[in-house]
């Protein structure tokens, strides 16, 4: 009687189910009971003799686990210092005076920062051991945070242990897949990561061209009035750096606002360089054009340029730092920041609050320095007079990447060895967003003398001269 019953009930299901539905099931069911009985390998396999098999393991290759390695390549080829990073390096044996590092405000050589920072080793140790989340933080991370929302006169700060994964996790934290980003092309390598993990839709335009933006602005306009519906779901960002590190340029922040609210832009504005060393406090480009910061949805800055340790932190209202515990994957995975680099950074913030003299002095050394190194007559200085970050690229261009790059390699190591240390600049120059030509890199310090930046041109200009 249950076997009928059981035979009725399966008659309905077959009579009260589509046509097309039984063919389907019918058609994974053949096709599984065929995966289960299929043999793989194409039927029956060859078996090899054993003379065979030893010919085939005698004259096997693997593959290399690494390829091979250009021996040219610049990483090959790492220059020592022997002495502490300061105004004047010891570089492969000589002493030189240090134009290569981003030592802005000379606090590297600081005495009260050391002090300070040796003191918090003492008491908290070497590092936190863990990230801000689980046990990482400590009263001094709290402080710092703290201390540059009141400097920069904003709500609230967050602080990354690492420059760059700061900007390269604010970026995804905000901006996700449907989203649509409009970047300088000229953006450093950290931004462009950031760019790639939000999954956005990316419109660059060209470096520091305004009139570009505005025209990539007008395009996405004309298509969100052809999709309304899309349009009213599409969050547009855009991205710009306050002095790029790419090229020593200064961002036109008042035009870029002026887009902003015109086309209804969140903007973000990295300051790793500008930060400490533009505008009479040091709060980089918003005071150096009189902006007001709230009209700049997140500011993010790299503290290894004017403060002289590492980390980076990011700056706005209370949602900006809020979202980013939760969403900023260098924040939530990476170990917080060591308590007595923290601690440097807020004894930098303490010069920065006590002695506002410094960014002009910085500024006049960085025009110093600009005038007289646009007098070379072999290389060409690119960048802002203001810009504590310069660089000479070849006055006639090379053949190609490399022999450009041979060439500034050999004028920076004959420098070395006549006592001024500059480096060429370094890039992933297959990864890059934009190729990016070959450079010297010029950073200016706040410590420097006129006659040590003459005598500096003096040895550049004799060594691009008989190499070039």
């Amino acid at each position: 009687m249950a076997v009928i019953q059981l035979f009725n009930e399966i008659g309905t299901i077959f009579r009260n189910t589509p046509t097309f539905a039984l063919v389907l099931e019918i058609f994974l069911l053949i096709t599984v009971i065929w995966l289960l009985l299929h043999k793989r390998g194409g039927g029956r396999r060859r078996r090899f003799t054993k003379e065979e098999e030893d010919f085939i393991i005698e004259n096997y290759e693997p593959e290399p686990l690494v390829g091979e390695t250009d021996p040219d390549h610049p990483l090959l080829r790492t220059r020592l210092v022997a002495s502490k990073v300061g105004k004047r390096i010891n570089v492969d044996g000589h002493d030189c005076l240090n134009l290569g590092s981003h030592n802005y405000l000379g606090f590297l050589e600081d005495q009260d920062i050391l002090e300070e920072a040796c003191k918090s080793l003492r008491k908290y140790g070497v590092g936190s051991c863990g990230p801000r989340g689980f046990y990482g933080t400590m009263d001094v991370h709290l402080e710092l945070e703290e201390r540059i929302a009141k400097f920069m006169d904003l709500e609230e700060a967050i602080v990354y242990s690492y420059g760059f994964s700061t900007v390269a996790s604010a970026i995804p934290a905000y901006a996700k897949r449907g989203d649509i980003i409009f970047v300088d092309e000229g953006v450093n390598f950290a931004i462009q990561k950031g760019l790639d993990a939000s999954r956005s839709t990316i419109a660059f335009f060209k470096h520091n061209d305004v009139k570009d933006l505005e025209r990539l602005l007008v395009e996405q306009e004309k298509r969100d009035q052809k999709n309304p519906k899309k349009a009213l779901k599409t969050r547009r960002f855009l991205v710009a750096e306050g002095i790029y590190m790419n090229t020593g340029k200064i961002c036109p922040l008042p035009e870029l606002v002026a887009l902003r609210k015109q086309y209804k832009l969140r903007i973000f504005i990295d300051e790793s360089v500008s930060f400490g060393t533009l505008g009479k406090g040091g709060r980089g480009v918003t005071e150096h054009f009189n902006i007001d910061r709230d009209e700049i949805d997140l500011i993010s800055a790299g503290m290894e340029g004017s403060m002289a340790t590492i980390g980076g932190f990011c700056v706005g209202s209370h949602f900006i730092a809020e979202h980013q515990r939760l969403s900023g994957l260098g924040y939530i995975f990476s170990a917080s920041l060591p308590p007595m680099l923290t601690q440097a950074a807020i004894s930098a913030l303490d010069r920065f609050e006590r002695e506002p003299k410094i960014f002009e002095q910085l500024q006049a050394k960085a025009q110093l320095l600009h005038q007289i190194f646009s007098r070379f007559s072999k290389l060409h200085l690119y960048g802002d007079e203001l810009s504590p970050r310069q660089a000479l690229y070849l006055a006639i261009p090379g053949e190609n990447f490399d022999a450009e790059r041979k060439r500034l390699i050999d004028v920076a190591d004959k420098c070395i060895a006549r006592g001024v240390a500059v480096v060429e600049a370094a890039y992933l120059q297959n990864r890059e967003r934009k190729p990016v030509r070959p450079s010297i890199r010029v950073a200016v310090n706040r410590l420097l003398e006129e006659a040590e930046i003459s005598a500096a041109f003096e040895i550049i200009e004799n060594v691009s001269s008989a190499v070039l």
